[in-house]
């Protein structure tokens, strides 16, 4: 069995001052870095959220962005493909009328061939006649 004496005061004093220093040198300056580094690190989440939050934003920003360019272009397409398509009914047309102005002016032309030939063969036949009626009443 174990007699208290006087050095178990000793030994408390000394485990109180032995905490007291350590306290001192080890762990008040271990709280305080640890604080800090804490600090640092909520420090750099909030920056690391608000870069988050404006990437975010950005990048609906963007879509947006985008998403409105592409409705412009197919205006643009749709319009242009509507202009297109009034220009190709605009040249078909010209060229429908220059065709048939043309086809008419080829009519009116070989009906004028037609009729010069025709005159030309009836004065061939005449002609032919003439001298078939000659040899034919020469021979006769």
């Amino acid at each position: 069995m174990v007699i208290p004496d006087k050095t178990i005061f000793i030994q408390g004093v000394n485990f109180l001052v032995t905490i007291f220093v350590l306290n001192v040198l080890l762990i008040k300056p271990i709280r305080e870095i640890i604080s800090k580094r804490k600090g640092l690190m909520d420090d750099q989440m909030e920056k690391i959220d608000a870069f988050n939050a404006g990437a975010s934003k950005k990048l609906e920003d963007y879509e947006s962005q985008l998403a409105a360019a592409r409705k412009e272009a197919n205006e643009i397409r749709s319009s242009m493909k509507l202009d297109a398509t009034a220009t190709e009914h605009s040249l078909m047309s010209e060229a429908g009328t220059e065709a048939a102005g043309t086809i008419q002016a080829a009519r009116a032309e070989i009906k004028i061939q037609v009729q010069g030939a025709m005159e030309q063969l009836t004065k061939d036949v005449n002609k032919f006649a003439e001298q078939a009626t000659g040899k034919i009443l020469g021979q006769a």
